[in-house]
């Protein structure tokens, strides 16, 4: 299996993509640009919708089992858009300071929850949180704590029986897991799912191996499940994708055309293509010279088709 272009049209940091299934698009933010994304693929144009900051993930949202609109998560808040270039109504605001922090890596949940992560900027401290958000059954949204202790918020995803949660911090270089109760929303049994090693001093992109170190393989980034529990994790700076089994180990390793792969997702209508996000956001020229796709969306088909996208209920 192979890498295919499935959006030529680079992203500076591509992220959070998701297949909205009653639209047959593939959706995505590229973060520094500001700016949601979306694309019919066998059409290969694009539509970008500029945002007032930084979207950090993205999910689709549903009211009343209608489809209507994205969950936002910008600098300043967690906003709903009823429909694609609409008003940003406010669900909740910050719990940090934005001026150092921002949203990360999301996703709604099975139930209908939206979940999201922050990067704590200086990246001097582990003060990055994971937060949840409940605004079904008429609940007044606001923004509960999760989970605490990282400094970029990565890799969230969910088991396909609703019983395991993940979630990365990408400068530790390590994955964590909790067994997940969906129904009261509890997590417990905090355990380290994966962890890789550190990036050795000195180490920069293309150059050869440093002796009597392992080569480096990145670290992970934005993650989906296919449906058999597999977890698929893009290593950035890596140049690979990896599929580990639910007990953490490798599976398989995909060589990424691209330095820095972010975030895959499941999609297509059968569910058994693989997109892929990636960043050339301050890339050296060197790099981008020996990976001109970088930034691009990538696309590979999979046997074992991935988990549907969760929908934000409100």
């Amino acid at each position: 299996m192979t890498w295919q272009i499935a959006v030529a049209q680079p992203s500076q940091l591509g992220e959070s993509p998701f297949w909205h299934p009653d639209e047959q698009r593939l959706y995505w933010v590229d973060i520094a640009a500001c700016q949601v994304c979306r694309t019919k693929v066998l059409t290969g144009s694009v539509e970008r919708w500029t945002l007032p900051s930084e979207p950090g993930c993205i999910a689709p949202a549903r009211t009343r089992d209608q489809s209507t609109g994205l969950v936002i998560a910008l600098r300043s808040g967690i906003y709903r858009v009823r429909h694609w270039g609409g008003d940003l109504e406010l669900l909740a605001p910050v719990l940090h300071d934005p001026a150092t922090t921002r949203f990360n890596d999301g996703k709604a949940d099975p139930l209908g929850r939206f979940w999201a992560g922050t990067i704590y900027e200086p990246r001097d401290a582990a003060r990055a949180q994971l937060f949840c958000l409940d605004a079904r059954e008429s609940r007044a949204p606001a923004l509960e704590i999760k989970a605490l202790d990282a400094t970029t918020a990565n890799g969230l995803a969910w088991s396909p029986d609703a019983t395991t949660l993940y979630w990365a911090d990408t400068p530790r270089h390590t994955i964590r897991a909790w067994d997940w109760d969906a129904a009261s929303n509890v997590m417990s049994g905090e355990r380290i799912f994966r962890r890789w090693p550190a990036k050795p001093a000195g180490w920069q992109p293309g150059m050869p191996d440093i002796p009597n170190t392992p080569p480096y393989g990145g670290r992970p980034d934005g993650a989906a499940v296919d449906v058999e529990g597999n977890y698929y994790v893009a290593m950035y700076e890596g140049a690979r994708l990896l599929k580990l089994s639910p007990s953490g180990e490798t599976l398989a390793e995909f060589a990424v055309p691209a330095q820095c792969p972010t975030m895959p997702c499941f999609g297509g209508a059968d569910l058994k293509t693989l997109f892929l996000t990636t960043a050339r956001q301050g890339r050296s020229a060197d790099e981008l010279q020996r990976w001109p796709n970088s930034g691009c969306v990538l696309s590979m088909p999979v046997e074992v088709p991935g988990l549907p996208v969760n929908f934000f209920v409100d």
